[in-house]
């Protein structure tokens, strides 16, 4: 699963649209829209989503000994 259908799954979960998220994170609609387009997001930009919709964004490699980096 993309980063992009995680955001647009974690908006249908809160009740919340895309330029809602937009205007919360600062973005221009444009720049976004191009950002879900190719699904680039930085760590930093999808700890930012996460917390403007109340959520934790969390990403490990988790190995089967339980092992997390």
């Amino acid at each position: 699963m993309t980063n992009a259908q995680k955001i647009k799954m974690a908006l249908a979960f809160k009740g919340k649209s895309e330029a809602w998220l937009t205007r919360e994170v600062g973005k221009t609609p444009q720049a976004f829209n191009q950002r879900m387009k190719i699904d680039k997001f930085s760590t930093s930009e999808l700890e930012t989503i996460a917390a403007v919709l109340g959520a934790v964004y969390s990403a490990v490699f988790e190995f089967p000994d339980g092992t997390k980096i």
